[in-house]
């Protein structure tokens, strides 16, 4: 009798032992879940105020230019009854350095001689330096613009392609964060009702302003062996090998824009995850009309 009561209170305590281990375990867990939960938003906060501060010494910069106009002629040939994006007014003479590099991004290029340019999309939270380093592919995937580890990473431009010649398609490449900055708002254009309201995008180098009008968005996989390689034509030799590119564009397009490109126009192509299909990447594709 006596074993039997001591086997049973051994059992017991065996059982609280690992009760009040699993306990201990699971409040590590939450805790350490927390903790990562709030260094992850304090980091995001910390990286989207970077991004404000950029585009706020941006903006200070510019106060006084006004973008040169978008030319007649460059609307779809059967325009979306939804609103039309605002005409921008009649340009003003920009203020040029000696160095020839806009006002504007005078400020930021000093902070670093990478960027390469500005893209920014009215109607989206798109408003952002892009860099280019061609010797280090993916150096800011990671790093923001003032080079240090961050998850956001900064836009940048494909390391075989040129802004300033420019190459015939400029290929840039942004994360789809979950707090709505770099490229995430490019997934609104799978309505066409918002591109209808914003096709255009604005792509400045450092020394020209210039505006693209969205012609094709569509989803493909980053598997080279399933997906479309979009981001390897930088050049096109011939037209025949443009209007290749432009028909494959619109072939995969989610919805007809009326926008098609001729040979000899400029190309944007602006590339970000997609959670849809496996390794998914979003592509949005536009032609420079200024």
């Amino acid at each position: 009798m006596e074993n039997r009561r001591h086997s049973k209170k051994k059992k017991q305590k065996t059982a609280r032992v690992l009760y009040w281990s699993t306990v201990a375990f699971l409040v590590a867990v939450i805790l350490t879940c927390a903790g990562l939960i709030g260094y992850k938003m304090l980091t995001d906060a910390a990286d989207k105020s970077d991004l404000d501060d950029l585009a706020a010494l941006k903006e200070s910069a510019s106060a006084d230019v006004t973008r040169p106009p978008i030319p007649t002629g460059t609307q779809p040939t059967e325009p979306t009854e939804e609103a039309e994006p605002d005409e921008p007014t009649q340009p003003t003479e920009p203020p040029v350095l000696d160095n020839s590099i806009l006002l504007e991004y005078q400020g930021l290029y000093n902070l670093n001689q990478d960027m390469v340019g500005w893209i920014e999309i009215p109607g989206t939270s798109i408003n952002y330096p892009v860099v280019h380093t061609p010797d280090s592919p993916n150096f800011y995937l990671r790093r923001n613009f003032y080079k240090e580890k961050a998850t956001c990473g900064t836009i940048y431009v494909r390391e075989a392609c040129d802004v300033n010649l420019p190459s015939d398609n400029v290929t840039v490449y942004g994360h789809n964060m979950r707090n709505g900055t770099m490229f995430a708002d490019l997934h609104k254009y799978k309505d066409p009702a918002f591109w209808a309201a914003n096709r255009y995008v604005y792509f400045d180098t450092l020394t020209e302003y210039h505006t693209y009008e969205i012609f094709a968005i569509f989803v493909t996989t980053a598997d080279l062996t399933k997906g479309f390689t979009y981001h390897i034509y930088d050049t096109f030799a011939t037209e025949a090998d443009f209007n290749k590119y432009v028909s494959t564009c619109k072939n995969m397009d989610l919805y007809e824009t009326g926008v098609k490109p001729v040979y000899g126009e400029k190309l944007l192509t602006l590339s970000t995850c997609d959670k849809t299909v496996d390794d998914g990447r979003l592509v949005v594709v536009a032609r420079r009309v200024v």
